[in-house]
């Protein structure tokens, strides 16, 4: 793999290698106009009888012997790393359904891209998991009372070296959100059962300098608009996949 200079991306005041620049800071680059190279059709979707609350609460009690598929990204920065939690929020209606936010298009960090609420864990949080439902109830409004927390998924590190843990949590059906306006656009949900079947993980890539870069997305289309869902989301999600499935 070549690890020859490539241009500084915005704020960057030294070269980076081209596997270790951040894609968003690629010139042009539009992930969904990327070279689709597969999707796996050829792994089995999570049965929908594992998909249940009784089933989710059952797994995380007892967990089986898995390994995440995704752990880390290209790093990009000198900032020390730092812990950092999501809340991957499903909410109780007849099919679960998972809550996924777009951040607002003038934040540093992954501006605009669909994420899960969460953010960097501050000293007064007792745990991982306190900081995902802090920062839940700051971004979205997410009350904690409709929040039942299941457990937590392996660290994944962002290229901006925070180290995520993912909290995978169900939500009350009848919860009320109040988005910050400042850090989230908007909000909607995709059905469980669509994100745990690897029919629609997507595979894209790009090759910069002679350097191949892929990643997973997971495109939904709802009434409104197409979420186009890549990127550390993507990867956690297909992390809970393989949790689910193994």
């Amino acid at each position: 793999m070549s690890h020859k200079p490539s241009a500084s991306a915005p704020g960057m005041p030294h070269a980076l290698p081209p596997d270790q620049v951040p894609l968003s800071k690629l010139p042009n680059f539009d992930p969904r106009q990327a070279r689709l190279v597969g999707v796996d059709t050829h792994l089995p979707p999570v049965p929908q009888a594992m998909l249940g609350p009784q089933a989710l609460r059952q797994r995380f009690r007892t967990p089986p012997a898995w390994e995440a598929e995704l752990r880390s990204e290209p790093r990009f920065t000198n900032r020390k790393p730092a812990a950092a939690a999501v809340l991957i929020p499903l909410v109780m209606r007849e099919q679960l359904t998972v809550l996924l936010t777009h951040r607002t298009t003038h934040l540093s960090n992954h501006s605009g891209q669909v994420a899960f609420p969460g953010g960097r864990q501050d000293e007064g949080d007792a745990d991982s998991a306190a900081c995902a439902l802090r920062e839940a109830e700051e971004e979205i409004g997410l009350d904690p009372r409709h929040v039942e927390v299941l457990g937590s998924l392996p660290t994944y590190t962002t290229g901006t070296m925070f180290i995520v843990t993912p909290v995978v949590a169900l939500i009350a059906p009848d919860h009320q959100l109040a988005l910050n306006a400042h850090e989230v656009a908007g909000a909607f949900e995709v059905p469980l059962p669509f994100l745990m079947n690897p029919a629609n993980h997507r595979r894209h890539a790009v090759e910069v300098d002679g350097v191949h870069r892929e990643w997973f997305a997971m495109p939904w289309e709802d009434e409104a608009r197409e979420h186009f869902i890549w990127g550390a989301t993507a990867g956690m999600l297909r992390n809970l996949y393989r949790f689910l499935s193994a």
